[in-house]
């Protein structure tokens, strides 16, 4: 190098040149040490003349520079040797740099080489951390290319595409590398895009605690905690990564908390954050999380809906595919992070029940809190799906097991059936099998047991004993009746005596008939005069009982003003032959309207309060529906009034479409638009003091076997009604079961709903007012009620967004698009509503849950969460292959789309317009042939 200055001005130095440039090859070929190397690089950084000319040569200079590099190892471990290290180093990369920089041609085989190097599974040679001084050299424009390149490469096996990766992890040690998180990162996310997770899922086990320990090292945490951020957060479908870092994170916290560097702070925060998701991601740990939440109790915790945020950006599945093929839909959960159900075949009616029942969220939370270890039940059944609804990495999971266990003996398979009937007979089921389990539970003596077919049956012959009991109290009821379950009081009054008779009975759902359009218009007078009927069309409440095939709930009453009851024996029967003339004719005219196809929707649609009211209003029985009066000993003219005593925490509404055409002996439906209000107030009648006695009282008879005829017949007076007023208990909207058809027996059920908790927002914690029902008809028909601000109260909140579960497919949606759905499309209308309560008390207290429950769920039981992780990992396992079937066979696969009907006439997981998609038992290999 002195002599090259020195003889810079003699001719003769430009054949010292080239002899110097083959010189300088072979040296490098020779793998100098790293002293020697930065030596030589010095003189030909000084002396660039002296660098390999020719494409040839240079290109071969840059490949064995890097393959230098490679062989480079310190020769100390003294902070002063390993300084002395580092700039040797950081000397040949930056030659390196200036020769990609003068001939960028040499830039891609040189990074080809340093993929060799790397990707290398020989496991004699490691190659050395150095190789990182050259990540910051190559220009980030070039990532989208090389990545893309790399990961699609099919002479890129999966062994040395681990084996690249976990080197290029390693990197992360060298403390004045940049850019080699960015690499890295980039990396991940293309093997996620193209569904390499075979990859990904060995390299984070095997990698993760190395990346947590680089964080003790300030100067290497950037980047580090980059990486490990991206490798938790991606790892979404098992705990088992995140589990491997928990022991370490306490004692980094107090380091970070006591080093008292300015950064550390900022570090910690994010930290935190990264610890906050995924403990709300992997909850049911507290044996390992309690530590952690002490450590970090004074740092801020993201909010709920940050954390789904990052949540939802981050899983492998969310990365898409830079394939170009048009069969390359590999997805995962959608953008809403919730999970839709695949129709295995007709079976849409049972879908939107179960995402409605799966969206009452104090519901849900009950179920996945029960200890049902060991138990085959159905509530077991129901607890396993909503886990996976919760949990799963599928797009659509199918509900094979639930189907066949829920499915009602007497519902044909592969038909449509009747949502409403599914529902009320689901939660029956539920509350039989619940007193069921308890009456097991609680006769343990020996001699009573017997083979467990006959104690079963012997078991429920007790539960329906119970059945007609009086009610339990509050704390020995079933999970349905404290979710579901309300009270009603029906009181008749003749109008000869002026006697009363009263009955309570439970429901679970109100059945609302539609009024005829006088009736609407009047329903205020109705409770004065009560001179009108009610219409044709049954108003029914649904209760908790098992209802065999062909037969009628024990406990459920068919309450009707003119047309089918049910009597006693289960048999229908027509109350309603000849009703006024007045009230023929009306209903005949309202008929006419009901079956056009397309009713137009004009200013006085009716509204969900209007058909409830009328449910409630007063209704004269006369004509052939007299009352049979024992006081008078003969049937008599009397009025019948209705009133909810006691209120459900879930209030279910079912709208009465589907009314029987005796000619065509088929149930049309009913295709007027009803409006739904977000806030509903319910008029609730609670005894405040004890029954006024009218002098001779009666017996109160609260047996619940009787129903239709029997129960006008066999009601006993009793004393005068309450002179109280009702209290008007507030509920919002939570879900809404939409069908669309024009007949119950074909069609499409698809459901719209929102997370919506007990406390409500903070309007809602208003006192109700005491005010007659009347009262309460009238200003919520006319005037602007306390819940019209209440509701724009609620509208207003983004946090409750609502989504449309159709099968497969859950989209975020807007109560707008709730609201107009039936004047968009006049087929498709409202059918089962769910209310829920507000201020209620039944709901769970997520705050003493330490920050440990999914989006307040309480924490899954072993065997539930490790059945979620083990069909997790087959789901990436079928994307995987998925992906790489596709990748071979992109170049000759033909796009060939069947089109989807609406109806309910298509193959298993084409009911709606989005098939099924993974899980459930479809064969993954035939699926894969297109």
């Amino acid at each position: 190098q002195a002599g090259l200055r020195l003889i810079m001005s003699c001719p003769s130095v430009l054949e010292l040149f080239e002899l110097l440039q083959v010189e300088a090859l072979r040296l490098v070929c020779e793998r100098p040490a790293p002293p020697l190397c930065a030596r030589l690089c010095q003189l030909l950084g000084d002396f660039p003349q002296c660098l390999p000319r020719g494409r040839k040569l240079s290109l071969a200079f840059c490949q064995q520079l890097v393959r230098s590099i490679a062989h480079f190892q310190s020769q100390g471990s003294r902070e002063a040797e390993l300084r002395l290290y580092v700039s040797q180093v950081t000397q040949v990369s930056g030659l390196l740099r200036s020769v990609w920089k003068a001939e960028p041609d040499t830039l891609l085989p040189s990074l080809q080489e340093l993929f060799a190097v790397i990707s290398a599974t020989d496991t004699s040679f490691e190659p050395s951390v150095a190789l990182a001084s050259l990540v910051q050299h190559i220009p980030l424009q070039m990532i989208t290319v090389l990545i893309m390149s790399l990961t699609t490469d099919p002479n890129v096996k999966d062994a040395s595409m681990t084996q690249a990766l976990c080197r290029m992890i390693d990197w992360l040690s060298w403390p004045l590398a940049q850019h080699v998180e960015t690499w890295v990162i980039a990396l991940l996310k293309g093997l996620a895009a193209v569904q390499k997770f075979t990859i990904l899922i060995d390299v984070t086990l095997l990698k993760i605690e190395l990346v947590f320990n680089r964080l003790w090292f300030p100067l290497v945490r950037p980047g580090a905690l980059a990486v490990l951020s991206h490798m938790l957060l991606s790892f979404q479908h098992s705990p088992e990564a995140f589990h491997l870092v928990v022991p370490h994170v306490v004692s980094l916290v107090h380091s970070f908390k006591s080093d008292g560097l300015p950064s550390s702070t900022a570090f910690l925060m994010q930290l935190t954050e990264l610890i906050h998701c995924m403990m709300y991601h992997y909850s049911g740990f507290p044996e390992l999380y309690e530590p952690i939440l002490e450590a970090i109790k004074d740092m801020p915790k993201p909010s709920e809906e940050k954390i789904k945020l990052i949540l939802s950006q981050s899983a492998w599945t969310s990365q898409s595919s830079s394939l170009p093929s048009c069969l390359s839909r590999l997805s995962g959960k959608s953008e809403t992070g919730k999970t839709g159900l695949i129709n295995l075949g007709n079976t849409c009616y049972m879908n939107s029940v179960i995402q409605a029942l799966f969206m009452a969220t104090d519901f849900r939370r009950h179920v996945l809190s029960l200890n049902l270890n060991g138990c085959n039940s159905l509530m077991r059944k129901l607890q396993h799906l909503f886990a996976f609804l919760a949990h799963t990495q599928r797009e659509a999971y199918a509900p094979r097991i639930f189907f066949e266990a829920s499915r009602p003996p007497w519902f044909t398979p592969r038909s449509q059936q009747d949502c409403s009937e599914y529902l009320r007979f689901l939660l029956d089921r539920l509350h039989e099998e619940e007193k069921t389990l308890k009456a097991l539970s609680s006769a343990k003596a020996p001699e009573s047991r017997k083979n467990d077919e006959s104690q079963t049956q012997e078991t429920v012959h007790k539960a329906q004993v119970f059945a007609e009991a009086p009610c339990l109290g509050r704390e020995e009821r079933t999970l349905i009746e404290k979710m579901f379950g309300g009270k009603l009081k029906t009181t008749i009054c003749c109008l000869n005596c002026k006697s009363t008779s009263q009955k309570e009975e439970a429901f679970t759902d109100l059945s609302l008939a539609f009024c005829p359009p006088a009736s609407l218009e009047n329903v205020g007078s109705k409770c004065v005069d009560c001179s009108e009927m009610k219409d044709d069309c049954g108003v029914e409440t649904s209760t908790s009982a098992t209802i065999p095939a062909g037969e009628t709930p024990l406990n459920s009453v068919e309450i009707n003003g003119g047309c089918d009851a049910v009597t006693n024996e289960g048999t229908t029967k027509d109350l309603s032959a000849e009703p006024n003339s007045e009230t023929n004719s009306e209903l005949n005219k309202g008929q006419e309207n009901r079956d056009m196809s397309q009713r137009l929707v004009g200013k006085n649609t009716p509204s969900v309060t209007d058909l409830l009211n009328y449910f409630l209003a007063p209704e004269i029985l006369s004509g052939d529906n007299k009352y049979y009066c024992e006081k008078c000993a003969s049937l008599q003219n009397a009025e019948k009034t209705m009133q909810i005593i006691e209120e459900p925490e879930y209030l279910i509404l079912t709208l009465l479409r589907f009314s029987y055409d005796p000619k065509c002996h088929i149930r049309r439906k009913i295709l007027d638009n009803v409006s739904l209000p977000l806030v509903l107030e319910l008029p609730v009648k609670t005894a405040t003091s004890p029954l006024p006695v009218v002098s001779g009282g009666w017996s109160v008879d609260v047996e619940v076997s009787d129903t239709g005829e029997n129960l006008a017949k066999k009601l006993k007076p009793s004393g005068a009604d309450e002179v109280s007023c009702p209290q008007l208990v507030p509920y919002t909207l939570s879900s809404v079961v939409v069908h669309s058809g024009v007949s119950s027996e074909s069609g499409h059920y698809y459901s719209y709903a929102r997370n919506v908790t007990g406390s409500g927002p903070s309007g809602l914690r208003h006192q109700s007012k005491a005010l007659s029902l009347v009262c309460s008809q009238n200003k919520l028909l006319a005037e602007e009620s306390p819940c019209t601000v209440i509701e724009n109260e609620l509208d207003a909140e983004m946090s409750k967004e609502w989504f449309l579960f159709n099968d497969s497919r859950v989209t975020f949606t807007s109560f707008q698009s709730v609201q107009k759905i039936t004047s968009r499309f006049p087929k498709d209308t409202a059918y089962v509503l769910f209310y829920k309560k507000q201020n209620n008390t039944c709901g769970f207290n997520t705050n003493s849950a330490n920050g440990l429950w999914v989006n307040g769920d309480p924490p899954l039981q072993k065997d539930l969460m490790d059945a979620i992780t083990k069909d997790n990992k087959l789901y990436l396992q079928e994307q995987e292959l998925s992906a790489r079937t596709q990748a071979l066979q992109a170049a000759s696969a033909s796009c060939s789309f069947r089109p989807n009907g609406f109806d309910d006439n298509d193959p298993p997981g084409s009911c709606g317009p989005a098939g099924g998609g993974g899980g459930g038992g479809f064969s993954t290999v035939g699926r894969l042939v297109f």
